[in-house]
């Protein structure tokens, strides 16, 4: 079984083969173009979700919904670029002329750009793609999904709680869908104290669009204040600057 699930990827598989050096050129320059072309996006928030949920299916229609509502309140929409929840975000915001992003990846299965992105991307590296969701995200939504939508949660979880990106909204929609993940967490993580209580104020789990829409509201009015203080002080400096020249 894994001899046969190796084989039929190989020939998709960037291993460690080859000149490394020029493997370098090319993370620079998926990294170049994706701070060039997004590097005017503000407020966004970055939906995640299975590829596998058709447009029928329950999540997908609460997915257009929830993009939909994020929209009409300033928001533009950030996914992975590919089909079901991915393409249910991308075209909420598409259809209410919002921007629409899809951060894509080359996958061997279930890949392949929806119609309604704005803004598309196509990255070979997961860590590059990563750093794009990061930093030009200002708040996450984990619709369904699986492992890949499970990746992102963690990360997102990991880098907060080590201080290395700044606090933002992460919600988890679906409470059937996620409350054994999340009542795990509680009873064995905590339990074994391999993380502190306290880092579960980090996850918001919910049924309600509106109710995410208010925590997103609530994140940006925080991050505006944030911005117009960074921007005072700036000011400072440069009046001091300015004073002690003259």
């Amino acid at each position: 079984m894994w001899q046969q699930k190796k084989t039929s990827t190989a020939s998709v598989i960037d291993d460690l083969k080859g000149d490394q050096s020029w493997r370098i050129f090319r993370i620079i320059s998926e990294f170049t173009e994706g701070f060039d072309r997004l590097s005017t996006v503000q407020d966004a928030i970055s939906i995640f979700g299975s590829a596998r949920l058709k447009p029928d299916h329950p999540y997908y229609l609460k997915t257009v919904e929830l993009a939909t509502l994020l929209s009409q309140n300033g928001f533009a929409i950030i996914s992975g670029g590919g089909p079901g929840i991915m393409e249910a975000a991308n075209k909420g915001a598409y259809q209410e002329n919002q921007l629409s992003i899809g951060l894509n990846i080359e996958l061997p299965m279930e890949q392949s750009p929806n119609p309604y992105q704005d803004i598309s991307l196509d990255f070979r590296y997961f860590f590059v793609r990563k750093v794009m969701f990061v930093r030009y995200s200002m708040g996450y939504v984990c619709m369904p999904g699986g492992f890949g939508t499970l990746d992102e949660f963690f990360e997102a979880l990991t880098l907060m709680q080590t201080h290395k990106i700044y606090p933002l909204p992460l919600v988890l929609f679906g409470c059937e869908f996620w409350s054994g993940l999340v009542e795990w967490i509680k009873t064995t993580l905590v339990a074994y104290e391999t993380i502190a209580d306290e880092d579960l104020q980090l996850i918001k789990v919910t049924d309600d669009p509106h109710e995410v829409l208010e925590v997103m509201l609530a994140h940006r009015r925080w991050k505006n204040q944030q911005r117009e203080q960074a921007k005072q002080r700036q000011k400072n400096v440069c009046v001091e600057l300015l004073c002690h020249d003259t």
